[in-house]
C-alpha cells in the first residue's frame, strides 16, 4: 500500500492521524462537486450518478485519489507525468474547424461497448482523441479544454478529503445553500474572526444553519472552552456538526439550552421542573408508537448523506447522539427488547436534562466571552435578549441573509446603548482562474453572501437606560449651559 509508506510508524486513530478509518466522515470530491459521507464497509455510496463502495479507502491517507472500477470498487490512482509541450501537435487557430458533429469517428454505441468491456475512462478518452479528425488542428488551449471536458464525462476519479470548515461550507453553499441560510464561506470566516473565537472561550451561539456555525466554532476552539447552543423547537440540529467527525472529548464542553426558556432565565423564574415537564411525554409516545421507533432507527443511515432530511424533522434530541463516534446507539434496538430501548431512551433524556441545567448555570453567570447569532429568525429580539448573558468588552456577531433586519437591529442597539463599534458589513467575493496566459476573473460569481452586524459590549449606563431620569439629566444640562456667574457680576460693576 503506497499510502502506508509515508508513515513508517502506524498511529492510532486519533485526530492527529492522517489516515482514513472505518466510521470516519470524509468528503468526496469529483471536479468541483463535494459530498460528505461516512466510511462504512459494504455500504453503497451514490455520487455523481455513480455508485461504489468505500472499503478500499480504509487505511489510505486523506487526499488520496481513487478511480471507480467495475463492480463498484475503488482503485488507487497513481500520478502520471503530464506529456511535455514539445510532444504535442497543435494548430495555430481554430478558424478552419467546423463543428458539424462528424469529426468524431466513435459513435455512442462504440463508447458504450468500451464501457461494457470494463475499459477505464482514461483509455476511452485516449481513443476519443485518436478518433477525432479535428483534434490536432485545434490550438493547445482548445486541446486542453477538450481533454478536460472528456475526462469529466468518462473518468470516474474520486478524491477523499478530510472535513474542515472551509470544505464543508463550500459544499453546503454549492449544494444546499438554503440549509445554511445562504451563508457564504468567506462570510463564515468573517464571523469567526469578528467573534474572536479561540481556545478557552465561553461562547454562546444561536444558529439554524444545520450546525455548520457550531462545528466551525468547535474546530477553532479545539476542544478547549465551552459552547452553549440555544436552539428552537424540540432539539438542536447538528447534521453538519456530525460531518466534522469530532472526538468525544470535543463534546464535553458543548451544552444546549432551549430558546423558549431564555426569558424565564432572564427573569429569574427558571427552575429544573420546567425541563422535566416536556420530555416525560416523549417516553410515552415511544412506548405507544412503534412507527416512530422505525423512523428513528432509519435516521443514523441518513445522517451520512449530505443533510437530506429537512430541518424541521422529528425530535432532534437524537441528532447529536446519533454520530459515528457513538456506534452503540443502535445496540438497544438491534439486540434488546422494546423495554430496554425505552430505558435507554429515558437514561439519555436524564443526561440531557442534566446538561440543560449545566447550561442554565453557565448562562446565569452572565460572563460569556462572545455571542454568535446566525438564524432564520428576526435578529433584533434575539440579540437584545442574549446580550444580557455576555460580559462587558466582549464581541458579538449577527448574521442575516438580508440587510433590512440588521438595519433595524442596528437602530435598536443604538437606542438601547451598552454597545460600541457597531458595524454593518458585507463581503464581496470574486473567484479567479489562474492558468498560464489565461488568468482572469471567472465569468460567474456570487451575488451575495449575507450581511454581518458586529460590535462590542460595554457596561450599560444606568442613567441612559432609565428613561425616567432623562428629563432630570436634560434639566441639569440646561443649567450648565447658562451664563457663568462671573459674567453676570460684571454688569453691575461697570454701572457703578
Amino acid at each position: 500500500m503506497e499510502g502506508s509508506g509515508e508513515h513508517p510508524s502506524p498511529q492510532p486513530p486519533h485526530p492527529g492521524d492522517n489516515r482514513i478509518h472505518e466510521g470516519d466522515f470524509v468528503v468526496l470530491k469529483r471536479e468541483d462537486v463535494l459530498k460528505a459521507v461516512q466510511v462504512q464497509r459494504r455500504k453503497k455510496v451514490t455520487f455523481e450518478k455513480q455508485w461504489f463502495y468505500l472499503d478500499n479507502v480504509i487505511g489510505h491517507n486523506y487526499g488520496a485519489t481513487f478511480e471507480v472500477t467495475s463492480g463498484g470498487g475503488l482503485q488507487l490512482k497513481k500520478k502520471k507525468e503530464e506529456p511535455t509541450s514539445e510532444t504535442k501537435e497543435a494548430g495555430t487557430d481554430n478558424r478552419n474547424i467546423i463543428d458539424d458533429g462528424k469529426s468524431q469517428k466513435l459513435t455512442q454505441d462504440d463508447i458504450k461497448a468500451l464501457k461494457d468491456k470494463g475499459i477505464k475512462g482514461e483509455e476511452i478518452v485516449q481513443q476519443l482523441i485518436e478518433n477525432s479528425t479535428t483534434f490536432r488542428d485545434k490550438t493547445e488551449f482548445a486541446q486542453d479544454k477538450y481533454i478536460k471536458k472528456k475526462k469529466k464525462k468518462y473518468e470516474a476519479v474520486i478524491t477523499i478529503l478530510k472535513p474542515s470548515t472551509r470544505i464543508l461550507s463550500i459544499m453546503y453553499y454549492a449544494r444546499e445553500p438554503g440549509k445554511i441560510n445562504h451563508m457564504r464561506y468567506d462570510t463564515l470566516a468573517q464571523m469567526l474572526t469578528l467573534g474572536n473565537i479561540r481556545a478557552g472561550n465561553k461562547m454562546i451561539v444561536m444558529e439554524t444553519c444545520s450546525g455548520l456555525v457550531l462545528g466551525a466554532m468547535m474546530e477553532r476552539m479545539g476542544g478547549f472552552g465551552s459552547i452553549i447552543q440555544l436552539y428552537p423547537g424540540d432539539g438542536p440540529v447538528r447534521v453538519a456538526t456530525a460531518c466534522f467527525g469530532f472526538p468525544k472529548s470535543f463534546l464535553s464542553g458543548l451544552y444546549e439550552f432551549p430558546l423558549n426558556k431564555v426569558d424565564s432565565l432572564l427573569n429569574g423564574t427558571f427552575s429544573a421542573e420546567m425541563l422535566y415537564a416536556e420530555p416525560k411525554d416523549s417516553a410515552s409516545v415511544e412506548e405507544s408508537n412503534g412507527a416512530l421507533e422505525e423512523k428513528q432507527a432509519s435516521k443514523p443511515d441518513n445522517e451520512d448523506s449530505m443533510a437530506e432530511a429537512p430541518e424541521s424533522n422529528h425530535p432532534k434530541q437524537e441528532s447529536m447522539e446519533v454520530v459515528p463516534q457513538d456506534p452503540e446507539y443502535k445496540e438497544p434496538k438491534d439486540r434488546g427488547s422494546k423495554k430496554d430501548y425505552i430505558q435507554e431512551k429515558q437514561r439519555r433524556q436524564e443526561e440531557q436534562r442534566k446538561r440543560h441545567l449545566d447550561a442554565a448555570a453557565l448562562l446565569s453567570e452572565r460572563n460569556a466571552d462572545g455571542l454568535i447569532v446566525a438564524s432564520r429568525f428576526h435578529p433584533t429580539p434575539l440579540l437584545l435578549s442574549l446580550l444580557d448573558f455576555v460580559a462587558p468588552s466582549r464581541p458579538f456577531v449577527v448574521y442575516c441573509q438580508y440587510k433590512e433586519p440588521l438595519l433595524e437591529c442596528y437602530t435598536k442597539l443604538r437606542e438601547r446603548g451598552g454597545v460600541i463599534n457597531l458595524r454593518l458589513s458585507e463581503t464581496w467575493l470574486r473567484n479567479y482562474q489562474v492558468l498560464p496566459d489565461r488568468s482572469h476573473p471567472k465569468l460567474l460569481m456570487s451575488g451575495g453572501g449575507g450581511y454581518l452586524l458586529s460590535g462590542f459590549t460595554v457596561v450599560l449606563d444606568n442613567l441612559r437606560a432609565d428613561t425616567s431620569l432623562k428629563s432630570s439629566v436634560s434639566t441639569l444640562e440646561s443649567h450648565k449651559t447658562e451664563e457663568p456667574a462671573a459674567k453676570r457680576q460684571k454688569c453691575p460693576e461697570s454701572g457703578s
